[in-house]
C-alpha cells in the first residue's frame, strides 16, 4: 500500500493511493495514521481494504508528513560512496548517526524556509525508512521485519549552523521546514530490495543529484540493526538514510539555496516533492 495523509497542517486526514494511483479516504477507518497503524497486524488490516469503495479526495489537496506522532527522527550521514569521495573524507567504518528535531518534519511539496540571514542551505535528498514496530538490539537478518515501509525525503541543512557553529550536525538540520518526507510511505512488501532504488534531485530544472541506492555504504537493514543496538526504535521513526554525490557543499564552486528556487526530488516507487524555496 502506498499510505499517506491529506489536509491543511494540524487537520490532516488519513488516506491511500489506489490501483490508478487516486487518492482514497481513509478517514472512516480510522482518526489519523498515526504509529501504531504502522505496526504489521494493522497493517494487515489496512491491506485488506478495497479502496475502490472509499471516496476520492479530491484533487489539489495538500499532502502532508505521512505519518503523525513521530517521535524520532534520525539521520545517517556520508552513506553513499560518492558523496564521502565529494566531501573528501575516507569512507566510515561504522555509520554516522545524528539527529533532526521532529519540528523539521514537512510535507513533500511545502516550502522551504530559509532561516535567518542564511547563504549555506542545501539539498540532499534521500530513501527514508519508517520503523512499523519496536526494534532493540535487533539482528541483521532479521531487521527488515521492523520496518513498515519506506519513503522520499529531503535532508535540508544549513551548512554554516552544521560545520562552524561548535559542531553538533543537529544544529544545521533542524530548522522548520528541514525535513520534507512524503508524498506516501509505500509499506515494504511494495519494494522487496531497498538497495535498488533509483532516484533524482533538480534545482530549477538542473540536476544535480542522480544516483541508486545500492551505493549505499551500510544498507537498510545494517542501519535498522545498528542503531537498535544503542537505542530503541519505536513504530512511526523516520531514519534517513544518507544521501549521494552532488549536493551543493560538494560542488565547484560550492551553490546553495536562495529564495525563489525550485527543488524537485523523485525517487523510484516512491514519487515527488516540489518544494519552492521563501
Amino acid at each position: 500500500m502506498k499510505l499517506l495523509r491529506v489536509g491543511a497542517p494540524g487537520a490532516e486526514k488519513p488516506a491511500a493511493i489506489d490501483a490508478q494511483g487516486r487518492i482514497r479516504d481513509l478517514s472512516g477507518v480510522m482518526p489519523d495514521l498515526t504509529p501504531e497503524w504502522l505496526e504489521p497486524g494493522k497493517l494487515q488490516v489496512l491491506a485488506a481494504i478495497d479502496l475502490e469503495k472509499l471516496p476520492l479526495v479530491g484533487d489539489g489537496v495538500r499532502i502532508g508528513v505521512p505519518v503523525a506522532g513521530v517521535r524520532q527522527f534520525i539521520g545517517i550521514a556520508l552513506n553513499y560512496r560518492r558523496h564521502a569521495e565529494e566531501s573528501g573524507q575516507a569512507l566510515p567504518a561504522e555509520p554516522i548517526v545524528f539527529t533532526k528535531a521532529v519540528t523539521s518534519l514537512s510535507g513533500p511539496n511545502d516550502a522551504i524556509l530559509l532561516p535567518p540571514h542564511s547563504e549555506h542551505t542545501d539539498w540532499e535528498i534521500e530513501l527514508g525508512i519508517v520503523i512499523g514496530s519496536t526494534a532493540r538490539s535487533v539482528a541483521q537478518e532479521d531487521a527488515l521485519r521492523h520496518v513498515a515501509g519506506y519513503c522520499l525525503a529531503n535532508d535540508l541543512s544549513e551548512r554554516h549552523w552544521q560545520n562552524h557553529r561548535n559542531g553538533q550536525w543537529f544544529k544545521g538540520k533542524s530548522f522548520d521546514s528541514f525535513g520534507p518526507i512524503g508524498p506516501w510511505i509505500a509499506t515494504a512488501d511494495e519494494i522487496p530490495d531497498p538497495q535498488d532504488l533509483d532516484m533524482e534531485l533538480s534545482v530549477n530544472g538542473e540536476r544535480k543529484q542522480a544516483s541508486n541506492t545500492s551505493d549505499m555504504i551500510f544498507p537498510v537493514a545494517y542501519i535498522v540493526s545498528y542503531l537498535s543496538q544503542f537505542m530503541t526504535l519505536l513504530p512511526g521513526d523516520v531514519i534517513v538514510s544518507g544521501t549521494p554525490g552532488g549536493v551543493g557543499m560538494g560542488l565547484k564552486p560550492p551553490q546553495y539555496l536562495k529564495k525563489g528556487d525550485v527543488v524537485r526530488l523523485t525517487m523510484e516507487k516512491l514519487g515527488t516533492q516540489t518544494q519552492l524555496v521563501i
